[in-house]
């Protein structure tokens, strides 16, 4: 359970960070071709599926790094000669 949790908070600070940085760039964007901030709503959509994308890659490659360094510290425990 703790594994997963370490996992799920990498991804979620990770997706947070990146759509945050997408939904900014969009904005750049926006303002840069028509000289005005508009808060639309597909800017909103696109910026929350890209953190949904983002999260769930992020969680299945964190649960699994996290997986393999558990399995890593394990085998070398047991491998110890007495």
């Amino acid at each position: 359970m703790r594994m997963t949790f370490k996992a799920c908070q990498q991804a979620m600070l990770t997706a947070l960070i990146n759509g945050t940085l997408a939904l900014a760039l969009m904005f750049l964007i926006e303002f840069a071709i028509s000289g005005h901030l508009h808060l639309t709503g597909p800017y909103l959509w696109a910026g929350v599926l890209i953190c949904l994308v983002i999260f769930s890659a992020q969680f299945y490659r964190q649960l699994k790094l996290c997986r393999c360094d558990q399995y890593r510290s394990s085998a070398e425990h047991h491998s110890k000669p007495l």
